[in-house]
């Protein structure tokens, strides 16, 4: 391992280690100003919570780029007498996605230890919930309704830790180190939108040190995209230009004809947009020259920052540029030169958006 990917390793493993449900990413906001602001010109927090770093360049049209703080987690549907939990989502995902085991429960007042359970394999059909999602009985898919936390605690000490319908509820800490996967890889849960984020932070350390961008890019960490890009459509109204270019962990499947060991993956659509087809060229061009063999794709159930703002009109152009991403919205596995190789082709794209070309057609 080079020095550099202890660096960013480091980082993404303090990333990893906070806990960002969807509307309670402050902890990892926190990471990302201190990272942030050495880097640029002014930083702040906005109305939606996203945290914006400002670096000034060049004449060239402004850039929004986004990376998202949020992750997959859990809300507190319903507090039961007996001191359990009944849960509901925080984004695309379901109990076999995380698997069962020791979760956080970020009480108003304290964080407390819970256990994610189904229920003991050794029971018959008088146990319903547990029995008909077994495979070789009822055979139904597991889904939050079959699941609950087992606190260990009272209805009454639960109260008192200020836990109650809408307290979120996360994967624990003990389930969030990042493990070396073969020689060339690496797993974690939250590599979505981590990764990213630590790429963009890489991005801005190395214009910084650099040339600097052809324009002014706005480095934006934004809030709720796991539940429709919220904070990001949100900085994409009320920040100047016209393209958001969102980073993001990309799927990593035979029908979208990508792997895990390729190139960055550039998406010419998702489910909600077709994405400007002179982003996404530029992108594969500053990936080619560097040698990446970036991967083209066209995304189904997928959706971004960008595709959000772009539906939502809120802005004019959106690209999308991936880490290719085994297991998305699971236990993800990225290649080791994945987060370098993203910042990298960031780093030209913002350089040089245009390629060469006059930039009177942006405007």
């Amino acid at each position: 391992m080079t020095a550099d990917e202890h660096d960013y390793r480091k980082l993404l493993q303090e990333l990893l280690l906070e806990y960002g449900p969807c509307g309670q990413e402050d902890a990892v906001r926190d990471v990302c100003r201190r990272e942030l602001e050495p880097l640029v010109d002014e930083a702040w927090v906005d109305a939606a919570g996203n945290l914006i770093g400002l670096m000034r360049g060049g004449e060239a049209p402004p850039v929004r780029v986004m990376a998202h703080m949020d992750e997959l987690s859990m809300l507190v549907k319903r507090v039961n007498p007996d001191g359990t939990l009944n849960l509901t989502p925080l984004g695309t995902m379901y109990p076999g996605n995380f698997g069962l085991g020791a979760v956080a429960i970020l009480g108003f007042h304290r964080t407390l230890c819970g256990v994610l359970a189904l229920g003991s394999e050794h029971t018959t059909a008088e146990s319903p919930r547990i029995w008909q999602t077994k495979p070789d009985q009822g055979d139904k898919a597991l889904d939050w309704p079959d699941v609950y936390v087992f606190t260990g605690l009272s209805a009454h000490e639960l109260e008192q830790a200020g836990v109650a319908a809408g307290t979120r509820v996360c994967i624990d800490r003990s389930r969030r180190a990042l493990v070396d996967v073969g020689r060339d890889y690496l797993g974690g849960y939250f590599l979505d939108d981590r990764a990213a984020a630590t790429a963009a932070l890489l991005c801005a350390a190395e214009l910084r040190s650099g040339r600097g961008p052809a324009g002014d890019v706005y480095f934006v960490f934004t809030t709720g995209e796991e539940i429709g890009g919220l904070g990001g459509t949100f900085a994409s109204r009320t920040l100047p230009g016209h393209l958001t270019l969102a980073l993001e962990v990309g799927p990593t499947e035979a029908e979208y004809g990508t792997t895990v060991s390729g190139g960055p993956i550039v998406a010419y659509s998702d489910a909600l947009c077709i994405y400007d087809k002179w982003v996404a060229d530029r992108l594969m061009d500053v990936a080619d020259e560097h040698g990446f063999a970036p991967q083209a794709a066209v995304l189904g159930a997928f959706e971004s920052d960008a595709s959000h703002s772009k539906a939502n009109g809120a802005c004019a152009q959106a690209g999308l540029l991936c880490l290719p991403t085994l297991s998305t919205h699971g236990y993800e596995v990225i290649a080791t030169k994945a987060i370098p190789a993203m910042a990298t082709v960031l780093v030209g794209f913002l350089e040089s958006p245009r390629g060469g070309v006059d930039f009177d057609a942006q405007r």
